[in-house]
């Protein structure tokens, strides 16, 4: 059963990029230290292990290629060594984890988040439904089970990354799901300062902020800072440099946030250049207050007028004889004579 009031929290940090070792004791640093301060859940920004690939952004798709293998080799298997001391340090500090990383099954690469309990289980990991813009060049889609929503001590908890955040029938498939506490992974925001609005800060925490507003739950909008070490690697032109950070290449872009489900901003902004956690004080019953006023998948939806369907079937590439196939979206037996 899970608590009504309790404390959440929230990462604005750099990874120690394309360093899986490195990113992971980092990761469980911060874990221990928020378990200490009394936290309950913990949020890490897109994938934090081993940080995000931000020369997609900045050249060629072939002058990118000299940080594939390194970045392969530094993401995580889903039942990997990382992962599982992640999941001991949930358990020791006794706080759920919600951790952003690049998950690699077999040659392909995907932007994954994973639940870990305050028991150090695995309740879910996730697949970003559609990568974004050139991110596509790197990773590998999910699919309609990556809709989750599931009961932890903290509530009724789900996650998206991203700019999933602007997909209006995807958030509309987590509400009808009945969240309570959301994580909202996003990486830094430091690109293209002054000519993207859309990929900004200002934008990208309203779309995090109607989450909370729309979905009637608390929001843990978590975003990295850009590394030093990162900015060094990636920026070998004063081109790159400009793209990636206009202020003069410092560490930057953290702009996370908790949201009440009114929408409300519950913490202080840290300054965007310092690392840290955010902590909030909150109580689920207030939930009820914010949904008496909208519950877009309650009381305020219209299904005879309006409504989405999901496919929740995990797809397959390959089956074995008498597994079953698709037809359509359905499950049949395959018939082998």
């Amino acid at each position: 059963m899970s608590e009504t009031a309790f404390k959440i929290a929230v990462v604005q940090a750099a990874p120690v990029f394309m360093d899986a070792a490195a990113s992971t004791q980092k990761a469980i640093r911060l874990i221990s230290e928020a378990g200490a301060n009394g936290a309950k859940l913990l949020a890490f920004p897109e994938v934090f292990i081993p940080g995000y690939p931000w020369w997609l952004w900045l050249g060629t798709p072939a002058w990118g290629m000299q940080f594939v293998s390194r970045y392969h080799a530094n993401s995580l298997r889903a039942d990997g060594p990382e992962l599982a001391s992640i999941a001991a340090a949930a358990a020791e500090a006794n706080v759920n984890v919600v951790i952003g990383f690049s998950e690699i099954d077999g040659g392909s690469l995907y932007i994954s988040q994973a639940l870990i309990s305050d028991k150090g289980e695995m309740v879910f990991k996730r697949r970003k439904l559609k990568p974004t813009h050139v991110e596509r060049t790197l990773f590998g889609e999910g699919d309609g089970s990556d809709f989750r929503v599931v009961d932890t001590s903290v509530g009724r908890l789900g996650a998206l990354c991203c700019a999933e955040h602007i997909q209006p029938l995807s958030k509309y498939a987590m509400y009808s799901m009945h969240e309570q506490v959301h994580v909202a992974s996003w990486p830094s925001f430091t690109l293209y300062r002054g000519t993207a609005y859309a990929l900004g800060h200002e934008v990208n925490l309203s779309a995090s902020q109607i989450y909370a507003l729309e979905g009637g739950c608390f929001v843990l909008h978590a975003s990295a800072i850009t590394g030093q070490d990162m900015f060094d690697l990636l920026c070998d032109t004063p081109e790159k440099a400009l793209l990636l950070n206009s202020d003069g290449g410092k560490p930057g872009g953290g702009y996370s946030m908790i949201f009440g489900p009114d929408g409300q901003p519950l913490v202080e902004h840290m300054p965007q250049d310092q690392e840290g956690i955010l902590y909030a004080d909150v109580d689920l019953s207030t939930i009820a207050i914010a949904k008496a006023a909208y519950d877009p998948a309650g009381h305020y939806a219209r299904g005879d007028v309006v409504r989405l369907m999901v496919n929740r079937h995990p797809r397959r590439t390959s089956i074995d004889f008498g597994e079953g196939v698709i037809e359509g979206t359905q499950w049949t037996e395959a018939k082998v004579d």
